[in-house]
């Protein structure tokens, strides 16, 4: 019994450390992240892949958890953790501002609805494709490749050897590539929502007495309808290309 309790110290370091670091991370992932998935759920599930990552999370250096060391590294493992899931929530960040361009083209952006599974406040759009990037994010194994992710970053990052800021600045700056795919991706809906309102004002010329407002209102809506059926069969494969960017970049940075 003595030599257990001997022993509990160095097994709560190798498990503590990876925990922080994997609970961060699935804090701030995309669908594990959101608060449709339990609280005690995500710990659990923290703590269970900590004990199985704890053979290859060991720390550089030996610490002492009683000491304003264990408390640097336990931020350190926060943050490193934080920015992988950030890296991942950047796709589901692209989608959604493109749900929020689209439907403001359509004139569905007055429609704002509280989102329970993100805890925001959303438009239809943003929701339906918030949904279709879910079922593609596990058609594609994205689960394991989060865990893959995590244990890699044990043997690129050691706990207690610092943080990688080069590789931090890089995810930051990658804040400005959501906007700019979002954009790209909207293109061709803000165009054609264009095309059409500016064959309405035409119209107004020609006829001013019809009520081209409740009119164009609505034949916009039904133009929108019919290109995002044919935007929704792109983007899964440009939220997959995404993705594999994120892996990229996360590989050079482990590299």
């Amino acid at each position: 019994m003595e030599l257990a309790l001997n022993q509990l110290p160095a097994l709560l370091s190798a498990v503590w450390w990876p925990f922080c670091r994997i609970l961060a991370m699935f804090s701030a992932a995309p669908i594990v992240g959101d608060n449709m998935t339990p609280l005690p759920a995500r710990v659990l599930l923290s703590l269970t892949l900590a004990i199985v990552l704890a053979p290859v999370a060991t720390p550089a250096a030996h610490i002492e958890l009683l000491s304003l060391h264990a408390v640097l590294v336990t931020a350190e493992q926060a943050l490193i953790g934080f920015v992988i899931g950030l890296a991942f929530y950047l796709t589901i960040a692209m989608i959604m501002v493109l749900g929020f361009a689209v439907s403001s083209q359509m004139g569905l952006s007055m429609a704002i609805m509280n989102d329970p599974m993100t805890g925001f406040s959303s438009d239809v759009v943003s929701a339906l494709l918030y949904i279709l990037c879910i079922l593609v994010f596990f058609s594609i194994d994205g689960h394991l490749v989060l865990a893959g992710v995590v244990g890699a970053s044990f043997k690129a990052w050691p706990i207690a050897a610092g943080v990688d800021f080069p590789t931090m600045r890089s995810v930051a700056y990658n804040v400005a590539w959501v906007f700019s795919g979002a954009l790209l991706l909207a293109v061709p809906m803000i165009f054609s929502a264009l095309v059409v309102q500016l064959g309405f004002g035409f119209l107004n010329r020609v006829a001013p007495t019809l009520n081209l407002y409740s009119l164009g209102f609505s034949a916009i809506i039904v133009f929108g309808l019919f290109m995002l059926a044919h935007l929704a069969h792109a983007v899964p494969e440009h939220y997959v290309n995404m993705t594999g960017r994120v892996l990229e970049l996360l590989r050079l940075g482990f590299g």
